[in-house]
């Protein structure tokens, strides 16, 4: 099976996901799941990383601009951010989905991917948990959870 830290983020994500904190499986058991799947222990220890970095962020204060940010995207990040994947986030935070300290947050963690070519099915599953991991944001979280899974979103206004 060829994998990626993203499928292994997608598949804990997708089985994981609602279960109730007293519920969810201890580190060891669910790297013994994850391996029992397909994955490598390599991928398996880069996603738990990934995710220990996530949580790390939760509930971090972000700068609250005054005036609407222009991000420039550095050589790597476009490298990596297709225009499209750049067009995405910059949709989002006009829709306010992602307010800027999300989408820093977001565009750090689809970097810490370590893969060379980032799809747009890509940055909706790393900002669904991104927004996932952040208080508050709960609205936003059902309105992209309606993204992703190919459900029609209401209008945002």
């Amino acid at each position: 099976m060829k994998e990626n830290v993203l499928q292994v983020l997608m598949y804990l994500f997708e089985n994981y996901i609602y279960d109730e904190p007293e519920d969810t499986p201890d580190r060891a058991t669910l790297e013994s799941t994850l391996e029992e799947a397909g994955f490598t222990t390599g991928e398996i220890d880069k996603a738990f990383r990934w995710l220990d970095e996530l949580a790390e962020h939760r509930g971090e204060p972000g700068v609250v601009p005054t005036e609407q940010p222009l991000r420039v995207y550095s050589s790597e990040e476009m490298t990596r951010l297709d225009t499209e994947c750049r067009s995405f986030l910059l949709h989002l935070e006009n829709l306010g989905v992602l307010d800027p300290a999300c989408r820093e947050l977001v565009i750090d963690r689809l970097m810490a991917l370590d893969m060379d070519e980032i799809e747009i099915e890509d940055v909706k599953w790393v900002v669904l948990m991104v927004l996932f991991s952040q208080p508050g944001q709960e609205a936003n979280y059902a309105w992209m959870e309606d993204l992703v899974f190919d459900e029609q979103p209401e209008a945002r206004h």
